[in-house]
């Protein structure tokens, strides 16, 4: 049944993405997820609730935000302006007395119906570029309702339409969003459940078997990506383990992404107040064509 109103929580909406499936697109950012990546490059989206970030290098030190925030969650702390995240309930008031911009809210509330007005704005690139719109995160299964409805909307206006999901949740909600689905861009972080767990706080056999469900019993062309850590997943062990896996497991198989570990998430840690527990580099690129030189050994093609 058709819910028009039915309302999410987003944090970005990136129009002329070209990184998050084929064409021209736009990005949907949707706020919540299961995993606890230690190298998450979007720390922001992890809670599901609206949250406010705060740039210390911005901040003039004038204190308005202090006497704005209802909830006494803001205080000083000698030379610095310290948040009380668990009082905190993230309603912006905070931000809209910040004279310098150094607060800002992310996660707004928006109904599916508004969430596709915005990306049909785009469509005549869409049509000329053979782009769409992209539903991340986040994860895009953890508000599966609000998801499909976007899709659906897209889908009955012929704009291709696509997911980047983790993979970690119950099929019945693959199941509800597949249908308006065009292709479906599917994020593997380690072959070894062990070290899955240890790298994102869950196992991967679900994962996996998702992933396989979603080619055999849908046929949905899958794009699969790879968060390239060293120290953490960047060894031939689990190249070869990785495409072994696809070669037998995903017959929609269209290609791999390898993309190489960056800090952008240390930045964005830092102005949730959140400690930096992890620190990783980019790894060489010639690990990086190594790995991918052993999963084209295996008859699939890698970017």
């Amino acid at each position: 049944m058709s819910t028009p109103d039915l309302k999410g929580t987003v944090f970005n909406i990136q129009h002329y993405s070209i990184h998050d499936g084929p064409g021209i697109r736009t990005s949907v950012f949707l706020k919540g997820c299961p995993l606890a990546c230690l190298w998450c490059q979007n720390p922001e989206s992890n809670s599901v609730r609206p949250q406010i970030m705060y740039n210390r290098d911005t901040c003039t030190g004038c204190l308005g935000c202090i006497g704005a925030c209802p909830q006494n969650a803001i205080r000083q702390d000698s030379d610095k302006v310290i948040t009380d995240r668990a009082l905190c309930t993230g309603c912006g008031e905070c931000t809209a007395s910040c004279p310098s911009k150094s607060r800002t809210i992310m996660g707004k509330t928006m109904t599916s119906d508004e969430v596709y007005r915005e990306a049909a704005k785009d469509v005549l690139f869409y049509r000329n570029s053979g782009g769409g719109v992209t539903i991340t995160g986040g994860e895009v299964l953890f508000q599966p309702l609000f998801a499909r409805e976007i899709l659906r909307k897209c889908m009955e206006s012929n704009i291709h339409t696509a997911i980047e999901t983790c993979g970690y949740a119950d099929w019945r909600a693959f199941s509800m969003i597949l249908p308006y689905v065009d292709l479906v861009i599917y994020d593997i972080k380690h072959m070894d459940s062990t070290m899955h767990m240890k790298g994102t706080g869950v196992g991967n056999e679900r994962i996996l078997e998702n992933l396989t469900r979603i080619s055999r019993e849908m046929s949905i062309p899958i794009i699969v990506r790879t968060p390239i850590i060293p120290g953490y997943n960047d060894t031939e062990e689990n190249a070869h383990l990785m495409a072994a896996f696809l070669r037998e497991n995903v017959r929609t198989l269209i290609e791999v992404n390898l993309l190489p570990y960056h800090n952008l998430g240390e930045g964005k840690k830092s102005q949730l107040e959140e400690e930096l527990t992890f620190k990783s580099h980019a790894p060489e690129a010639g690990e990086m064509e190594n790995l991918r030189n052993i999963i084209r050994s295996y008859g699939i093609e890698v970017k």
